[in-house]
């Protein structure tokens, strides 16, 4: 490489099996403090990566400070031709067996099951979300998950990755809607320093870390129009430029969306490009309510239960019927994630053997619904947000996650509605 930059791009679009370099790049300089930041830059990308240092017979104390902050060895120079040669193949066929393990150990915990995320869908509504993904799963095809807040789309996202080629390389969660639209460019996309005021040092963004693996951008619809431009570019062109610099990168992601909104519906509103929905959606998965899949409540319950005795050290044994029947007839609104907390709560609650139903603190889907009666989504809204704010105490960030929006998105529903 002619230097040390175009060593970086480079490490940052492909794997390599071993890597051999000097401590000095500039004439005259003989510190080998380029050397050694190069190495720690090169530790942040490929930590795994084999590196063999080429030193001068003066320098030998720097190649043992070298090996201590990641280099694998050292040779000396001039060097033996043949040792070099030796040294180079016995690193390159070590990284490479590592990666072939790392891939087998992977592959059978995908056989196994083990690291994969829990998805409980024994109902019949959720038996096309298990199809559809067990198709799509193992394809490069971008994909729209929708459903209503809580319903589990960043499970199937982390699901749809398992099962994909992809596996092996990183899954990159966004919280997209969430992005302040100053910073949405340098999250995204990366920025090189000097860029902006706070700009001190060069930045990865997204894109970049997800490069070989998957990017789920949730939140999708509350991305601002305007970000939404530079977002199709990248997904059209595979190709982006970090905020400040001019260089085109190239980035090989797949990518997953997730929205409770209508997308299609925004889009005849000019909320949301059409152009951007058709390159997200070719796969749409829609998640059911709870309320539509209530045959998985007693599992999804249990599942909860059991993980949060671990985690709390409780010995409840489970739901008494009749907290179980209240589980089965309310209306929970906020889905899966809902239910997750109540059953959290009521584990921490219960000082019996069986948690009642007054640990649940929930109400019937009857008197929930007659509640509701001859009100507007909005009005439905406004009030289910009232609720969540006093529960929290006024606390955004609470009242937020018990919702399953972002921040952001609740300060504009509360902006609306006057809150």
């Amino acid at each position: 490489m002619r230097s040390p930059q175009l060593l970086l791009e480079a490490l940052r679009q492909s794997e390599y099996d071993v890597l051999l370099m000097d401590l000095n790049y500039t004439r005259d300089t003989t510190s080998g403090q380029e050397g050694l930041e190069l190495l720690a830059s090169i530790k942040e990308i490929d930590a795994h990566l084999p590196v063999i240092v080429m030193t001068a017979w003066g320098n030998i104390d720097l190649a043992v400070e070298s090996i201590k902050r990641g280099a694998r060895d050292f040779i000396q120079k001039p060097w033996d031709n043949e040792r070099m040669t030796t040294m180079v193949r016995v690193y390159a066929e070590l990284r490479q067996a590592l990666r072939r393990a790392r891939q087998l150990e992977m592959e059978n915990h995908v056989l196994r099951g083990e690291g994969m995320p829990i998805f409980v869908a024994e109902s019949p509504s959720m038996q096309p979300v298990l199809e559809m993904i067990s198709q799509v799963g193992p394809s490069d095809a971008n994909v729209l998950i929708t459903g209503e807040h809580g319903t589990g789309k960043e499970v199937v996202a982390k699901l749809l990755h398992a099962t994909s080629p992809r596996s092996r390389m990183p899954l990159i969660t966004v919280n997209a809607g969430g992005l302040p639209e100053g910073t949405f460019e340098s999250e995204m996309f990366g920025h090189v320093k000097g860029a902006f005021t706070d700009a001190r040092s060069d930045r990865v963004g997204r894109f970049e870390l997800a490069h070989g693996g998957t990017l789920f951008l949730d939140e999708i619809a509350n991305v601002p129009i305007r970000q939404q431009t530079k977002l199709l570019r990248v997904l059209e062109t595979g190709e982006l430029e970090r905020v400040g610099s001019s260089q085109t990168r190239g980035v090989n992601v797949r990518v997953l969306c997730a929205t409770n909104a209508d997308l299609r519906a925004e889009s005849m509103a000019g909320n949301f490009r059409e152009d951007l929905l058709f390159r997200i959606n070719t796969i749409e998965i829609h998640l059911p309510p709870l309320r539509e899949r209530r045959e998985d409540i007693p599992s999804l319950a249990a599942h909860f239960l059991n993980r949060n005795k671990a985690r709390y050290r409780r010995s409840v044994k489970g739901f008494s019927p009749s907290a179980m029947q209240q589980m089965m007839q309310y209306g929970w609104p906020g889905n899966v994630r809902e239910l997750e907390h109540t059953v959290e709560r009521a584990l921490l609650l219960c000082r019996e053997e069986e948690i009642q139903p007054a640990h649940l603190a929930v109400t019937s889907a009857r008197s929930t619904a007659l509640s509701f009666d001859g009100m507007s989504i909005d009005e439905v809204e406004a009030v289910l947000i009232r609720k969540v704010l006093r529960r929290c105490d006024g606390n955004i960030s609470h009242a937020a996650e018990a919702l399953g929006i972002s921040r952001a998105a609740l300060y504009r529903r509360m902006e609306k509605y006057g809150l």
